[in-house]
């Protein structure tokens, strides 16, 4: 932990439970040096405005109330562009961390919140601007005094925990003790021999920053310095063949002599968060089908393709027969292997765009595109075959299920596409069950 860092910076803390605010702003208190406090977002902003010149580091909670923190950052952001800011939440919403990184927020930590990780985490935001600061501080040439400096400069960069790298336009002049140890070499000298430059190490993948993208640049720093933080993304193997991902942050340490601070953070922990919350926010718990979430975000569009190029859309809704019989004679969780079982053979029943959904409970949908009302009507009779003529669960039971089909017609929207199929199911289990009827 850095201490000379946390005790020449002053905080704003944004928190709208009482307790919470009290006890952590008192923590704050004992490490920085100022903590302003507000109890939600609307405050936070008035407060950041009074004292925008002297606040270093926003500390704020999401949901609150008159103003949420991530619109109070978004304000933020329009007067100061570089306060650092670290969010504090519990929220499980995978839109909340794109949101976050478009606003702007350099890192986080999780509700309940962990006083040693809410510490850590505001040192990793505030780090790169603190380093700029403190070499603006020296009042030096890097190009005419960096051997004079190199201990000084050294000691600084060795606190960071981010990779922190000093360059001109042509060669690198430092690095931290993090550098060294991300590509397992004891100095410059040693990463030179491998490479020129820190750009030949990242890795060529869409959507991140590689060697390729900068090669066509004039400068690599101006780049990627301009882009937008979301941007400012590229991943790097480390010395033990790990994949690690970073954002990039550049800044001018002396303009006349382009002169950069280069410092690289390490999100892959962030980045795997957020795409497990966007997987559970999409996908069933239970059988790993898409939910209904997600059926939504796709259902429309699918509509309006088959009737832009004139191709069939069907609609397969199916429902296991005397389900709540299963619940009661054998419980619950038995009940829970019959769904996922059921899952897994229409998983291996479909083509691999077709749509599986749990649409609720022991229901379950297929949209299928490009497909007629005859082979839809031959992927529903090989489910309900297989189904019927296999035993499930440990305790061998013999299921049937029903089947409502139907097809995409010009004047169709999403419910009367729904609730036509709906009807096909609800004759299906009128007219004796495990069977498929088709309504056009």
């Amino acid at each position: 932990m850095n201490k000379e860092i946390l005790e020449n910076i002053s905080v704003l803390y944004v928190e709208d439970e009482m307790d919470v605010r009290e006890f952590t702003g008192k923590l704050l208190s004992s490490l920085v040096k100022k903590v302003y406090l507000a109890e939600n977002g609307l405050e936070g902003l008035k407060q950041f405005k009074e004292n925008k010149d002297t606040i270093d580091l926003i500390v704020s909670d999401i949901n609150m109330p008159k103003m949420d923190g991530l619109e109070m950052c978004e304000q933020i952001r329009q007067i100061n562009k570089e306060t650092p800011i670290v969010i504090t939440s519990a929220h499980n919403d995978p839109n909340f961390l794109k949101k976050a990184i478009s606003v702007g927020v350099n890192t986080y930590a999780m509700k309940p919140i962990d006083l040693y990780q809410l510490v850590e985490s505001m040192i990793k935001a505030i780090e790169p601007i603190y380093l700029k600061r403190k070499l603006e501080n020296l009042n030096i040439s890097l190009e005419t005094r960096v051997d004079n400096e190199i201990q000084k400069l050294k000691s600084i960069l060795d606190t960071q925990e981010n990779i922190v790298i000093l360059s001109n336009n042509e060669t690198i002049k430092n690095v931290n003790k993090r550098f060294l140890e991300f590509f397992e070499v004891d100095s410059i000298e040693e990463f030179t021999k491998l490479s020129d430059n820190i750009f030949d190490h990242f890795i060529e993948e869409y959507g991140f920053i590689s060697k390729s993208t900068l090669d066509k640049q004039t400068c690599y720093y101006e780049y990627i310095k301009n882009l937008r933080e979301v941007d400012r993304v590229t991943k790097m193997k480390n010395s033990k063949g790990e994949i690690r991902i970073f954002t990039i942050n550049v800044d001018n340490y002396d303009d006349i002599n382009d002169f950069y601070v280069i410092s690289l953070t390490d999100i892959t922990e962030l980045k795997e968060k957020s795409n497990l919350l966007e997987y559970q926010a999409s996908h069933d718990t239970l059988t790993g089908l898409f939910n209904r979430n997600k059926f939504n975000s796709l259902f429309g569009k699918e509509i309006r393709r088959a009737l832009r190029y004139n191709t069939s859309l069907s609609l397969v809704l199916f429902d296991i027969d005397l389900f709540k019989v299963v619940n009661d004679k054998y419980g619950h969780q038995i009940g829970d292997e019959v769904l996922k079982e059921i899952s897994t053979i229409v998983s291996k029943s479909v083509r691999e765009h077709d749509t599986v959904v749990r649409w609720g409970g022991e229901e379950f949908l297929i949209l299928l595109p490009e497909t007629d009302i005859k082979g839809a009507s031959i992927v529903a009779e090989k489910i309900r075959t297989t189904i019927y003529e296999n035993s499930l669960t440990k305790m061998n039971l013999n299921i049937t299920v029903s089947f409502g089909i139907s097809i995409l017609n010009q004047n169709d929207n999403e419910d009367s596409f729904i609730t036509r199929t709906d009807e096909a199911l609800y004759e299906a289990k009128r007219t004796g069950r495990n069977k498929v009827v088709s309504k056009i």
